[in-house]
């Protein structure tokens, strides 16, 4: 599969296979995974914006931290995906205009809500993340400045063994991702009745494409926003989780080990 370069913006003879927008990004199931159709629900997204201006997408995935170097600065990639806006990714890649979006919160324990108004009321809790995520400005700017006391992991569902192992008091977990690896991963499906997703949530997110800064990247920005004004988001990502939600349970599950 040919990969954004000399040929970008020249046609292409009617049988060629389309080139394609190389990006970088994570498992982070089910808007991404490597075993999912179609690469997950933001994959889909992402192909469906591409075909319009006549790019297929090819996916390669990494740890975020990894992701985001590899994607933000390697030749053979053109950016990497789904990402949270911040101002610093903003200052070193080209944003798409939103795919979708996240809603944030925290998965805590049956029975046991967290209470809190504002941030300075988790002052005194422990609470689990992902390595290299961001969950929204104001809390990684407390993060950085030691007012939230933070256990990072590799992934989301290290953190939620450590909700209910108790070794912390909350996790960080986009609501999505929580109701997935719930109905998927072996050790979690069992203990589903002792989780629940906090009724006040921490903040509602969009998802980008981080296009790199360079020239390339930012004329492919230019087109993947052209697209997306013709793509209906809502609708391809309702259809997403009917199709994961009508799939029988020994089907998600193979789906969810195949992406590991």
């Amino acid at each position: 599969m040919l990969v954004v370069g000399a040929l970008a913006g020249l046609p292409q003879p009617i049988h060629a296979q389309a080139p394609a927008l190389h990006l970088a990004s994570l498992q982070w199931l089910p808007y991404v995974g490597p075993g999912l159709p179609e690469d997950g629900m933001s994959g889909a997204v992402a192909k469906a914006v591409s075909k319009h201006f006549g790019y297929d997408v090819k996916i390669d995935y990494f740890p975020w931290k990894r992701a985001m170097q590899v994607g933000g600065a390697d030749p053979d990639f053109i950016g990497y995906f789904p990402a949270y806006y911040t101002a610093e990714r903003a200052r070193q890649c080209h944003f798409s205009a939103p795919m979708g979006h996240s809603t944030v919160g925290f998965a805590v324990l049956a029975g046991e809500p967290l209470h809190w108004s504002v941030l300075d009321d988790l002052a005194g809790a422990k609470l689990g993340v992902v390595l290299g995520y961001s969950n929204g400005e104001a809390f990684d700017d407390m993060v950085k400045s030691g007012k939230l006391r933070v256990d990072a992991s590799d992934n989301d569902t290290i953190n939620l063994k450590k909700l209910l192992a108790g070794r912390v008091r909350a996790v960080v977990i986009d609501k999505a991702v929580l109701r997935y690896l719930l109905a998927t991963e072996p050790v979690l499906n069992k203990e589903r009745a002792r989780l629940a997703f906090d009724a006040h949530p921490l903040a509602e997110l969009t998802l980008h494409v981080c296009f790199q800064r360079s020239a390339l990247g930012l004329k492919m920005q230019q087109s993947y926003d052209a697209a997306l004004l013709h793509t209906d988001i809502a609708k391809i990502e309702n259809a997403y989780f009917d199709k994961l939600d009508g799939m029988s349970a020994a089907k998600r599950q193979f789906l969810h080990e195949s992406a590991h």
